[in-house]
């Protein structure tokens, strides 16, 4: 809601544009001061309810945006405003009749069962333009999360394992909704809760003791950490695998020596152990094998006929495992080497998001959730009778609430908790720190039920809280892989794009000759084409991972809406038209059809980020930044600006510039560094 000297301020301009008196209706749902639309709606709802009667904090809310310009720039569904007795579309025509001439609006129509608003272009040139020009990027912002804290937990990748197109995803939207409600006025605090803890660690510790390579490590950690554990499971499969060969011998054997076998069977069994002893020693080569790429000082490297019950302690895992219980118990010195590949990673982490434009408040994760913290929703959940206990484990029976959330594991039997447990630990730690108004966790949709579970967990513990949960979703992507095929990190993507729209931009030798750091530019349409495919369709939505497509100039792709704001860059270069001429336009001179479609397009803006916070789809901002550049492509075959009389060249010109910035302010918030040359 505006308050009351922003509405004198309103009525104030609005006087001095020669409407005096104007009829306005405020509600807290309305921003009259910060979007267009909003003022419209509120003279519209004073107006038609003096018209029809009907209360005008009925009509704000059925007052909805058209599909195209020609239907207007509002309608309004006259059953919503549930007026008993009369038929709509009688209503419809009667109430337009009567509908007064107002300056707000160029035409007011019936159509069937609807009422069209036609917002009047030139008091929209006259206010949305100075506004934009003024505002410097801020415009459409508002104050609807002023004096709230809201916590986005997005990204969130495992140490030492692939940046995989998950994390990517949540990455991007996570990083598009901080921004929104920064915009929207929030306090954001963003956390990064890393995969970080667990006996996989363990086996990253001993693996690089044993194959690491210091110089790898400094240069680049997580490519690094990733080839170790990849050699570490290999090796642990391998064991694993030759481990249970060499226990099916053993059984057989012991059912060989089984009193009274017939010789029938005892022939079957005979067989049957001649060939698991093959495997079982084809397999023990193997692991050893393995084992030895590990550790080039294995002490059984030089044998040449291994026993595979050497395999059955799984040596790999229970040494990992040994080690990771050091570092739950505290030991200095596995601790160290822990929190050293933690810190590596975190900082060619935090490299990475640069380039997105990304930044946390906090990289918090699995290991910084205190045992106190899990230990007391264990505690919070007996007390509230909510688990149950089956040998020794502890559950909660989610079905008596909704068959569909089924049972879940609280705690073994052995006292190890889980990931609900330690999640919940861990919004109760976030809860005491930060006292937020919304968390938000942006988890891909396969986690839906662990969420869902979650969330009901939080409820039976019966915190406040509960309800301010949001589980923002998103589909798979596929065949995220380099151009030659196989699985990669981020970073390896990232230079891959860069380097492939290098290519493209050399195609046009004139062009590129102009452009003064063509690498970064290179890098920041790249990365463009990246997070615009992620987010130009509903994050719901399934989507393959296009080269082609992505790196296309045409259509509906990244490089595309760079192009076009450096086009608009290239415009206003040429003109030559300072801002403070383009504040003193004559916008009368504005009458094209075309620059009143762009006009009633630059006014919805605001609407358009209010709608993304209801819906927390980027889809909807990158679709709005779409429609915008298409029609300004339309208006250059008609709005001319080079070669006009100066006051229609500037009018034209701070139109433009008005679309360059609402288009520089969407592509900011979706995480894109607009380039000005390509």
């Amino acid at each position: 809601m505006s308050t009351p000297s922003e509405i004198e301020s309103v009525v104030s301009r609005l006087e001095g544009l020669g409407i005096s008196s104007p009829a306005l209706y405020n509600i807290p749902s309305l921003n009259i001061a910060g979007n267009p639309f909003d003022l419209f709606r509120a003279n519209i709802a004073k107006t038609l309810s003096e018209v029809s009667g009907v209360e005008a904090d009925i009509i704000v809310p059925a007052l909805e945006w058209t599909m195209t310009p020609d239907r207007g720039d509002l309608v309004i569904a006259i059953p919503r405003l549930r007026v008993k007795g009369r038929k709509p579309d009688e209503l419809a025509a009667e109430w337009a009749e009567k509908y007064p001439s107002t300056p707000f609006l160029s035409k007011v129509a019936a159509k069937g069962p609807f009422m069209q608003f036609f917002f009047n272009p030139q008091l929209l040139y006259k206010l949305v333009i100075p506004d934009v020009l003024n505002k410097d990027s801020t415009y459409g912002n508002s104050k609807i999360g002023a004096g709230k804290r809201v916590i986005v937990e997005f990204s969130s990748p495992n140490i030492a394992k692939p940046f995989h197109a998950g994390h990517l995803r949540s990455t991007i939207i996570g990083g598009f909704l901080s921004s929104l409600h920064e915009r929207l006025g929030y306090e954001v605090v963003r956390i990064n809760y890393l995969g970080d803890w667990g006996k996989q660690f363990g086996l990253l510790a001993i693996a690089f003791a044993k194959f690491g390579d210091e110089a790898e490590l400094e240069r680049d950690p997580i490519n690094h950490l990733f080839k170790v554990y990849v050699t570490v499971s290999s090796a642990q499969a391998a064991e694993k695998d030759a481990g249970a060969a060499a226990e099916a011998v053993l059984a057989l054997k012991a059912s060989l020596d089984t009193e009274g076998i017939s010789e029938e069977a005892k022939a079957d069994l005979e067989s049957k152990l001649a060939d698991a002893e093959i495997k079982a020693k084809q397999l023990a080569k193997e692991a050893l094998a393995a084992a030895i790429v590990l550790d080039k000082n294995h002490p059984l490297k030089d044998e040449k006929d291994i026993d595979p019950a050497y395999f059955i302690p799984r040596p790999v895992d229970s040494e990992a495992k040994a080690y990771f219980k050091r570092m739950e118990s505290g030991d200095k010195e596995a601790l160290a080497v822990w929190t050293r590949f933690r810190e590596l990673s975190i900082a060619k982490y935090t490299k990475t998001y640069e380039r997105l434009n990304i930044h946390y408040t906090d990289y918090s994760g699995e290991s910084q959730v205190s045992d106190a913290s899990i230990q007391h929703a264990v505690d919070i959940l007996q007390e509230k009778g909510v688990l149950y206990e089956d040998r020794g484990a502890k559950l909660i029976d989610f079905t008596k609430y909704n068959k569909k959330l089924g049972k879940a594991l609280v705690q073994k039997s052995d006292g190890t908790t889980l990931y609900l447990t330690r999640d919940l630990g861990a919004a109760i730690e976030r809860y005491d720190k930060y006292k937020f108004d919304k968390m938000i966790y942006v988890v891909a949709a396969q986690q839906d039920l662990h969420l869902a579970q979650l969330f009901k967990t939080m409820e039976l513990c019966e915190f406040p809280w509960a309800k301010d949960m949001v589980h923002i979703n998103f589909g798979m992507v596929t065949g995220m892989s380099t151009r030659r095929g196989t699985v990669v990190f981020l970073d390896t993507i990232l230079e891959e794009t860069k380097d492939a729209m290098h290519e493209v931009m050399k195609k046009n030798e004139s062009k590129y000759e102009q452009v003064d750091n063509p690498d970064e530019v290179a890098d920041l349409v790249g990365i463009s084409a990246v997070m615009v495919q992620d987010m130009q369709s509903k994050r719901i939505n399934n989507y393959k991972f296009d080269w082609s497509r992505m790196l296309s100039f045409e259509g509906d792709t990244g490089p595309y809406l760079q192009y076009a704001h450096s086009r608009l860059c290239s415009v206003e270069r040429r003109a030559e038209i300072s801002h403070e001429q383009l504040m003193a336009a004559d916008f009368s001179l504005l009458t094209e059809p075309i620059a009143e479609e762009l006009i009633r397009t630059l006014a919805q803006y605001p609407d358009v980020l209010i709608n993304a916070h209801r819906n927390y789809e980027p889809s909807t901002v990158v679709s709005y930044l779409f429609k915008l550049t298409h029609i300004v492509s339309s208006c250059y075959n008609i709005l001319w600006v080079a070669g006009q009389e100066p006051a229609l060249a500037t009018a034209r010109l701070a139109l433009y510039s008005s679309a360059r910035e609402i288009l520089k302010s969407g592509m900011i918030l979706l995480g894109l560094t607009p380039v000005e040359r390509m």
